[in-house]
């Protein structure tokens, strides 16, 4: 079988004259026509330091493309910085990004008749981006994370960017002062590399590993290390056997691949945005998976690693403890992860973790033992009731009181609520209502880094609810829930609530209750006026026209005809 099945449209054939012509000038010879043509997706950029390393990265892949005996074509892919954009209108193009990226691919891969597709990204929704492409084009795809930072340090503790974050809501509290603050900002962040934590982009990274997209250990490598540029041309070498043998993306992203993730995800304490991508991309692929799958999993699987955000530990630490494959592999010997899964090397998931130890060393304890788990269950547990009917996800990690029962602090955006939380108008037992930053309300599902950080940092983490319509950073943690659904802006009942109402958030219950009858939120519904969007036209406008409820993934081309 001839290895360019898609790009001979466009390079076989004297009809094709002038297609080769302007071929040669972008460097094809004579010998290189009946070559695969492989696009590169480089996310590249200086907006932020996840992305800043990534276009050394891209060198590697093509020149590894080329020694593999396949043509190389780098394109580029946009990103939004979460970290600089948080806490501003700037966060509402973050989930966009996702689409936008997705789009990007799909449309240089298909317009130029690519044989196989490699994407590098770094920043949140760089990853989820390029598997919804790689998803709907369905050609040989991997992804190669650009890899983690390296932890900051300031006396004596690692420090990652969510280590800022908190420190506002500290120096709010009078708990430390301008100097300190000044000092931990100048640390946080000291190099190349996404978040450091067990944050969105670890996570989703993590997942990719996990479902066989991309090669072992490479979700938990950093960015500056010289193994993730080995890692990198590696991959290519890998995509070019994959095209040959078109092991393809709808092999790969199975169910099982899906439930592999979501058990990894867990036991590593991952991000409650890993929820909304994944039902994205089952979405895409044309597998079905459901929030209610997610708390089956939740249910069975323990939280084993010890990971900021709220944990001890960076993605580095579990790097050097074993990584990713030590995780799955004792999944796997305790009956939680489908070794019949494949993954991008034709090897099947047990294949791969053929030699990896069965249990973690002894001499880290950032892998926990299967029998002393950090927690027995795992940590994103969906909740419903009639604050969230179609559901709702809850980060519980490091939560004390997993129920919590009080009145309800409304408001109308992420803004007002920080200004609460940091002039003191927060107080032990309150429920923080943010609403109407839904996928369509926001638009785009802000996340609530600032306010929850702020939360934490003023000592009330273990005393304060957070719900929401919109998301939450990865380096959240504390009683929050999110994605809640259906989101204010489209009548549910989360723009019902009014000033004082007591609402129950029960996570061992998985229960999102708004106290009032039936009848009251009935007449409620009934004065209730659908808002008008501040946002007719641009990306934002059709965004929030096309975007479907995030109970479904937040996807764009859902039931478009």
């Amino acid at each position: 079988m001839s290895d360019n099945l898609r790009s001979r449209t466009i390079t076989q054939g004297s009809q094709r004259t002038p297609n080769r012509a302007m071929l040669r000038a972008v460097g094809f010879t004579d010998n290189d026509f009946t070559k695969p043509i492989v696009g590169l997706a480089n996310g590249y950029s200086t907006i932020t330091p996840c992305n800043i390393g990534i276009n050394d990265l891209a060198k590697r892949a093509e020149a590894g493309l080329r020694t593999a005996g396949a043509m190389p074509q780098i394109f580029g892919t946009i990103t939004v910085s979460d970290g600089i954009s948080m806490g501003t209108e700037g966060m509402k193009y973050s989930l966009v990004s996702r689409e936008v990226i997705a789009d990007s691919i799909e449309t240089a891969c298909n317009a130029q008749s690519m044989d196989g597709i490699l994407a590098i990204g770094g920043c949140d929704k760089n990853m989820p981006g390029a598997m919804i492409a790689i998803a709907r084009i369905n050609i040989p795809g991997i992804f190669v994370y650009g890899g983690t930072i390296k932890p900051g340090h300031y006396k004596g503790q690692d420090l990652t960017i969510v280590s800022a974050f908190e420190a506002v809501g500290e120096y709010s509290a009078g708990k430390i002062d301008n100097n300190e603050l000044l000092a931990i900002e100048r640390n946080a962040c000291p190099g190349a590399g996404s978040c450091g934590g067990m944050f969105t982009a670890n996570t989703m990274s993590s997942a990719f590993e996990a479902m066989g997209m991309s090669l072992p250990y490479s979700s938990t490598m950093a960015a500056e290390d010289a193994e993730k540029a080995d890692n990198t041309e590696k991959s290519a070498f890998f995509l070019v056997n994959a095209i040959r043998h078109q092991i393809l993306p709808s092999h790969i992203l199975t169910r099982k691949a899906f439930e592999n993730a979501i058990a990894v995800i867990m036991a590593v304490g991952g991000s409650t945005n890993a929820v909304l991508h994944l039902l994205a991309i089952a979405n895409t692929i044309g597998v079905e998976l459901t929030l209610d799958d997610f708390e089956v999993i939740r249910k069975r699987v323990p939280v084993l690693c010890d990971l900021k955000p709220s944990g001890r530990y960076v993605t580095t630490n579990l790097h050097q403890a074993g990584g990713i494959p030590q995780v799955m592999k004792m999944l796997l010997v305790n009956g939680f992860l489908h070794g019949d899964a494949l993954t991008i090397s034709g090897q099947t998931t047990a294949e791969v973790l053929q030699d990896i130890p069965d249990k973690p060393s002894i001499y880290q304890d950032v892998i926990r033992p299967w029998n002393e788990p950090v927690y027995a269950e795992g940590h994103l547990a969906i909740l419903k009731g009639n604050l969230a009917p179609e559901g709702a996800v809850a980060k519980i990690s490091g939560v004390k009181n997993p129920k919590i029962t009080g009145p309800a602090k409304v408001f109308e955006s992420e803004e007002s609520c920080l200004d609460a939380i940091l002039t003191g108008k927060i107080k032990a037992g309150d429920i923080i209502v943010v609403r109407y930053e839904g996928p369509k309300g926001g638009p785009g599902m802000r996340e609530m880094l600032a306010p929850t950080s702020a939360i934490i940092g003023a000592g009330l983490g273990d005393s304060v609810g957070l719900i929401t319509d919109g998301r939450f950073s990865g380096g959240t943690y504390g009683l929050v829930v999110g994605h809640v659904a259906p989101e204010a802006f489209v009548g549910g009942t989360i723009a019902l609530v009014e000033e004082g109402d007591i609402i129950t958030i029960d996570a061992k219950e998985r229960l999102l209750e708004l106290n009032v009858s039936k009848e009251e939120l009935a007449q409620r519904l009934q004065s209730w006026t659908a808002p008008q969007s501040n946002y007719q036209r641009g990306v934002l406008g059709k965004y929030a026209k096309l975007v479907s409820s995030s109970s479904l993934g937040a996807v764009t081309d859902l039931d478009l005809f």
